[in-house]
């Protein structure tokens, strides 16, 4: 997941073009790379729904809709989908915001408190999608491949960056906004500041009010700076 970190240069943009790597690590407590037999989504699952699925992620500056591509980054989907199920979204944060980057959320209460997660997920960024305006992409420890968990990123703008694989991989795209970008632009406009070790992170709390499902779009289912890496 791109280390979506403060850097300490004077300014962010500098910063996003000099030290990509950076930016999108997920904000998680340090730990050892996973055996690949406790990764999730390691063992051949069962057969899965495979068709497009959307949520609606309604914040306090207003809706998102996202596409999930359950085709292309399976894995992926089911541990987002997983997290929305348990309500483990509602209340979190947006608690890294980068104008001409990314916003990133998913692991922290507005007092800055990171939440427990799963187990990591294998990182399936060899899935043909690309850290482009408006897709969503997992935040992982910066050189452990393999540690998303809960954090993810909305892409502001083209990121090709993320897409090379610097640290043995490159960070997984796994949906798109297909409602709500001006959304997404109005959270980048917010005042941040450096808050308990964290850099980037809004003086007034954006706050993921609940993520809940939409109906699959599939007829069988009709009517059911930097790199942006975990936070430590």
């Amino acid at each position: 997941m791109p280390k979506i970190k403060s850097g300490k240069s004077p300014s962010r943009i500098a910063l996003a073009c000099l030290i990509p790597a950076i930016i999108l690590a997920v904000t998680c407590v340090a730990q050892v790379d996973e055996p690949a037999s406790k990764l999730k989504g390691q063992d051949k699952d069962k057969k899965q729904d495979m068709s497009p699925v959307r949520v609606v992620m309604k914040t306090t500056l207003g809706d998102i809709v996202i596409e999930l591509d359950r085709e292309k980054a399976p894995v992926t989907c089911a541990n987002f989908l997983n997290y929305i199920d348990k309500k483990f979204y509602d209340g979190i944060i947006f608690h890294r915001v980068i104008p001409h980057f990314v916003i990133q959320g998913g692991g922290f209460t507005s007092d800055m408190q990171k939440k427990p997660t799963e187990a990591p997920i294998k990182n399936e960024w060899q899935n043909g999608l690309k850290n482009v305006r408006g897709t969503l992409s997992m935040a992982r420890l910066g050189g452990k491949p393999n540690s998303a968990t809960s954090q993810f990123f909305i892409n502001v703008k083209d990121n090709p960056s993320l897409d090379k694989p610097g640290d043995g991989a490159a960070y997984a795209v796994f949906a798109r906004v297909v409602d709500g970008m001006d959304v997404v632009d109005k959270i980048t406009k917010v005042e941040t500041a450096s808050r308990q070790g964290h850099r980037d992170v809004p003086v007034k709390p954006v706050v993921i009010e609940k993520v809940v499902r939409l109906a699959d779009t599939s007829p069988s289912n009709k009517g059911d700076k930097d790199k942006p890496d975990a936070d430590k």
